[in-house]
């Protein structure tokens, strides 16, 4: 199977099995899409779902975050990983979400950066969630699947990244992400992948490495 016949099977798979595939993260509004982004780094949506209703409520807009204290906004978000690092991040975002953008989260993932605590997965999350750009995230799980999958053998999530805007069609690419990221945490988890449950078993590259093996059994990326 050739990279680009693989990329075929794969996308029209996805296209098949999971039409919706959208972010875990519960927010209702690009601000709070930004937050939660900011709080999910190394740390699960779950977790950051526990937190944010509480820091939405005290915190309902970017102007009212940026007059807040660290000690309050830590006070919040203490039981995520790395509290002190995301309480600097997040009101350095709201202070200058407020004062250089007038609050209104920009769609370019180029000024998303600016932010701080954003970084190029981050804003390439908030600009393909919320203004549908066809840009694509690439975290540790899509990562993680790119490769296995063999959608792209590049050593870096840029690489991966360049790799799956180059071969997915624009108008799927802000879905890929979600794709991507759900199989990777439910179906081919990073220790133990359920290959032989997993409908895209057929067009892994790894897994036909293996002989049809568990990753898991036969080795792993």
């Amino acid at each position: 199977m050739t990279k680009r016949e693989r990329y075929r099977a794969v996308v029209e798979w996805f296209v098949q099995h999971m039409p919706v595939a959208e972010s875990e993260l519960r927010y209702e509004n690009p601000y709070q899409l930004v937050v939660a982004v900011i709080l999910s780094a190394q740390c699960t949506d779950k977790r950051v779902n526990l937190v944010t209703p509480m820091f939405f409520e005290k915190f309902p807009d970017a102007s009212k975050l940026s007059l807040a204290s660290e000690q309050e906004v830590f006070d919040l978000i203490k039981s995520v990983t790395y509290p002190n690092n995301k309480s600097k991040s997040l009101l350095g975002m709201a202070k200058m979400l407020t004062n250089e953008f007038s609050s209104v989260v920009p769609s370019d993932p180029l000024l998303l950066q600016k932010l701080p605590g954003v970084g190029r997965k981050t804003a390439n999350v908030i600009a393909s969630v919320i203004y549908n750009i066809p840009v694509i995230a690439v975290d540790t799980h899509v990562y993680r699947i790119s490769r296995r999958l063999g959608l792209s053998t590049a050593d870096t999530p840029l690489g991966v990244e360049l790799d799956l805007t180059e071969n997915i069609p624009e108008h799927l690419r802000a879905t890929a992400h979600h794709w991507l990221i759900l199989h990777g945490r439910y179906v081919c988890v990073a220790r133990k992948p359920k290959c032989s449950s997993c409908g895209l078993s057929p067009f892994c590259l790894q897994y036909h490495k293996t002989g049809g093996a568990d990753l898991h059994k036969g080795g792993s990326v």
